[in-house]
């Protein structure tokens, strides 16, 4: 199964609008604390809608945690930030995949960046008026690119 990985994430609205995403993908969504928020925020669930029910949800102290219990492969996980080296349109994303994503205003913590920097990926973006994307419209993005080819309508 697919997880979306979410480090440390400070908007309790992207958090639950992942949620929901995640349900719709049948991908669970993996949050590595601390967060900027409590789950039982009434904004997680308003943005998650009466869908946040069915979030396969898992949750971590720590991304050292996650590490331990989980022991991704190498070639399981991607890393997203704006200024990764290659494109998220790349590699071919393995049904295992870890998407994982900083928090809204600062992104992944360096060590985690530098442990893995062979795995990080970015969104284009055309337009330099803009710094980065809504963390929430960007694991859409990415979520549905990981899954090509696999989805059936």
């Amino acid at each position: 199964m697919t997880s979306i990985v979410l480090v440390h994430p400070e908007i309790p609205g992207n958090t639950g609008a992942v949620g929901r995403t995640c349900v719709a993908l049948d991908m669970e969504l993996v949050l590595v604390h601390p967060l900027g928020f409590v789950l039982s925020d009434a904004r997680v669930k308003r943005s998650g809608l009466d869908y946040w029910q069915h979030v396969r949800l898992a949750e971590f102290s720590s991304w050292k945690a996650f590490l331990a219990e989980r022991a991704p492969r190498d070639n399981q996980l991607f890393l997203f930030e704006d200024d990764g080296e290659r494109s998220f349109y790349e590699p071919d994303y393995p049904n295992d995949a870890y998407l994982v994503f900083g928090c809204e205003t600062k992104g992944l913590p360096a060590a985690i960046r530098e442990a893995h920097k062979a795995r990080e990926f970015f969104l284009p973006m055309r337009s330099n008026h803009i710094r980065s994307l809504n963390l929430a419209n960007t694991v859409s993005a990415v979520a549905y690119q990981a899954l090509r080819g696999s989805l059936s309508t």
